[in-house]
């Protein structure tokens, strides 16, 4: 969430950024600053209401001890009438505190000066691409095709026990899912980040503080019994773990991953492009998170895209890395970069990973900052990306490393997979 004072302070240039994710924040910048005043305005009526209901209060006791006992009552009728007005002051404040929120609500972050201009994925930027595209068999298959031949991913089986988007993995398709959860989290505990298990369910407060609510566009899964949601990517329980919190300087970065299941509703996703694990609505991902200070967040945005860089190698599957365009970016991100693996079967891209820099956006939701040197308060950046999410990744490996004779299990997951072949 953007900061009140900030707007004040860069109206135009954050006016002139947010066009380039093709908004005209003008008309809505006025709207907050005019509801920030009216709400600073009536606290200010509030605390001065309140400050002269407690000093006649203290006045009313003195008149009373010193037998001024008409003069007390005169006070004492003022002091209600001060009451009840402090009541609809605080009404108002109230009404006003809750309308600037929901006008900040509606702002997304401020793109970064490296986000370029565009409407969407075909103004993005390619940065870097890296591994050779196999040639193959005239007879290769997509992934959904090979699941099927191999007896590896059961999608029909998973709409009998749910519906569509959920599939079944099944033998060494579950195996080798395992296999790359393990790998993920040990690739990244051994970059010095702390695994964290956490709840696959958050509350309200969670949503609010990474931004996913409000969820304008329905994509999270809400339980209305218990008003809890399912998590779309462990980015909101793990970032949420630091909710309120004021850390010290001494404590920065904070380094997280975690393993979770994530779930996506993807309402209004159809056609050929959204076959077999292409999007799905409950897969497997494995998430960094980070909590930086100020100073050092864009240098850790580039660590995390070298460390995924490192994870592909390792898999040595082609990939290319996108810097997103404004019309592209994530609601919440300042930027953004996204990896796809390119699948030689479909003779696509595919996204497997987006590593982004939110800045103080998340942090000032989440009421999470650190005491610095000098002991001022101030919000920390907070960071995360995927490392990595599973079904493409999956169906890059399936696609890109099939043969004649079977699939080949890349080289670095064999000790986790105990097998070297899918026949």
């Amino acid at each position: 969430m953007l900061q009140v004072q900030e707007i004040r302070d860069h109206k135009e240039a954050y006016i002139k950024a947010l066009s380039k994710r093709g908004i005209d924040a003008k008309a809505v910048f006025e709207e907050v600053l005019q509801a920030d005043e009216e709400r600073r305005n009536t606290q200010l009526q509030l605390d001065e209401t309140l400050a002269q209901s407690n000093s006649f209060s203290k006045e009313i006791g003195k008149l009373f001890q010193s037998g001024e006992t008409q003069k007390a009552n005169l006070l004492k009728e003022k002091t209600g009438q001060l009451k009840e007005a402090s009541k609809v002051l605080q009404e108002q404040l109230n009404t006003a505190t809750e309308t600037l929120q929901n006008l900040l609500y509606t702002l997304p972050n401020i793109p970064h000066s490296l986000v370029p201009a565009g409407s969407d994925e075909n103004d993005n930027e390619e940065t870097f691409r890296e591994g050779d595209i196999p040639v193959l068999d005239s007879e290769a298959l997509p992934h959904w095709e090979l699941a099927k031949k191999y007896d590896l991913i059961d999608f029909e089986l998973g709409v009998k026990i749910t519906g569509a988007g959920f599939p079944v993995y099944k033998g060494k398709g579950a195996r080798l899912q395992r296999a790359l959860i393990s790998y993920f989290l040990d690739k990244n505990t051994a970059a010095g980040y702390t695994e964290y298990q956490v709840p696959h369910l958050v509350n309200e407060a969670s949503g609010f503080g990474t931004g996913q609510l409000p969820d304008k566009e329905g994509q999270m899964y809400h339980v209305g019994i218990d008003d809890l949601y399912l998590i779309p990517t462990a980015e909101v329980p793990v970032t949420n773990l630091f909710r309120g919190d004021l850390l010290s300087h001494a404590e920065l970065p904070i380094t997280c991953t975690g393993y979770t299941p994530c779930f996506r509703r993807e309402a209004g996703s159809y056609g050929a492009h959204v076959r077999g694990l292409n999007r799905l609505h409950q897969f497997d991902k494995v998430e960094i998170v980070r909590i930086e200070h100020p100073d050092n967040s864009y240098a850790a945005l580039d660590g995390m895209v070298e460390h995924v860089k490192g994870i592909l190698r390792d898999l040595k599957l082609p990939y290319r890395i996108l810097r997103l365009c404004g019309g592209d970016l994530g609601f919440t991100s300042a930027l953004t970069y996204d990896f796809e693996v390119f699948s030689t079967a479909q003779d696509r891209w595919l996204e497997i990973s987006s590593v982004s820099n939110f800045e103080t956006f998340q942090a000032n939701r989440l009421k999470l900052r650190f005491k610095d040197k000098d002991g001022k308060n101030n919000l920390v950046h907070t960071l995360n990306g995927s490392a990595l999410a599973l079904p493409r990744v999956l169906a890059g490996i399936l696609e890109n490393y099939q043969t004649p004779n079977g699939i080949k299990i890349p080289e670095v997951l064999i000790p986790y997979c105990g097998f070297d072949m899918i026949t």
